[in-house]
């Protein structure tokens, strides 16, 4: 795959917008004749919250700049930046070399933030204590082995707690969606069978379990359905008052999941000098790393036709990895990005 050496593009977003499988409205712009530069993007749900605060703090510094993003999932993101109906996509899954290879004039990955795929459940008369889940557990509820909440296995991980006799109804994502590339990445690397029978992506074949439209429609169909478990990311299930499981990790340690275990699931990751930010650290080694964690990415074109709109893109995106966007990030619940990744960010981009 080609890198390119030098990025001068770079996101974006809105406020209030509606999920939707459609194409963005409007034409991609350049400046108007008010002097304006308006930027059109479109993608992943679970980042709309942060880049909707990024976009109106931006904005209060360079008003000029006119930012519309559509949170419309990492699979719509990712195709309508390839069909070119949006300057910049967003995803929290990588695309493959195939995806890149189809992208006029190329793509880079920019990683924005951290973020964590939880487990959350509807089970009446569990008690607060969070449940112990493992990899081959939940890739085994997931395939519809495991079929209800007293199960041995799930007992034997979950000693001393009084599981219900409750038929267990999984929830997924019936759109494509980085989170479902995150959960099925993750699923991937700890079950063979679910590794050579479902596979990861941002959109697979479920071999059970009722589908949900979005984060927010997982939540919703999690919270009206006793039974039920899905995924989610993180701030879905936090301010929906949802719990959400303890995940054993690649140490053997049950780890809840928070901003210092999606960092720690970071740590492990390297990047050399002319990366493109394709990488997964999903079971991440470390004692305390969360298993089901992420970065999520923006898509750019290193070289925009439009060298104003090329400039006013690099500026946002060295202010989005800047220390006052990346404290609202977790302020939000969303792990910042490490420093030495966010110096090489800075590098890449240059200006």
């Amino acid at each position: 795959m080609r890198i390119y050496p030098v990025l001068v593009a770079a996101l974006a977003l809105t406020a209030g917008c509606k999920e939707s499988g459609g194409p963005v409205t409007g034409r991609r712009t350049t400046a108007s004749s008010r002097g304006e530069i308006e930027l059109q993007g479109a993608g992943a749900t679970f980042p709309y919250p942060l880049y909707s605060k990024w976009i109106a703090e931006y904005q209060k510094i360079e008003p000029q700049v006119r930012i519309n993003y559509q949170s419309i999932g990492s699979g719509g993101g990712i195709r309508q930046f390839t069909e070119g109906t949006v300057d910049f996509g967003a995803t929290d899954g990588p695309m493959d070399d195939a995806q890149v290879q189809a992208v006029p004039g190329g793509v880079l990955h920019v990683p924005t933030a951290l973020g964590a795929v939880v487990l959350t459940y509807n089970v009446p008369g569990l008690p607060a204590a969070p449940l112990h889940l493992d990899g081959p557990a939940i890739a085994d509820i997931f395939l519809g082995r495991i079929a209800r909440w007293n199960d041995p296995r799930l007992a034997a991980l979950n000693p001393g707690t009084a599981l219900p006799a409750t038929d267990i109804i999984v929830v997924h994502r019936s759109d494509g969606s980085g989170t479902s590339f995150i959960f099925t990445d993750f699923l991937s690397r700890v079950s063979a069978e679910w590794a050579a029978k479902v596979g990861h992506a941002t959109a697979v074949n479920w071999p059970i379990g009722l589908g949900g439209k979005g984060n927010e429609g997982v939540t919703q169909q999690v919270k009206q359905t006793p039974g039920a478990i899905g995924y989610v990311e993180l701030l879905y299930a936090l301010s929906n008052q949802l719990p959400f499981a303890s995940v054993k990790n690649a140490a053997g340690r049950f780890v809840a999941p928070s901003l210092r275990t999606v960092t720690a699931a970071a740590a492990s990751a390297t990047f050399g000098p002319d990366t493109d930010f394709r990488v997964s650290i999903a079971n991440a080694p470390g004692a305390d790393a969360y298993p089901i964690a992420s970065f999520t990415w923006l898509l750019v074109h290193p070289t925009p036709a439009d060298t104003a709109k090329g400039r006013k893109l690099r500026d946002f995106l060295r202010w989005m990895v800047g220390p006052d966007a990346q404290r609202m990030a977790a302020d939000l619940n969303y792990a910042p990005l490490p420093v030495s990744l966010i110096e090489t960010i800075q590098r890449r981009i240059g200006g």
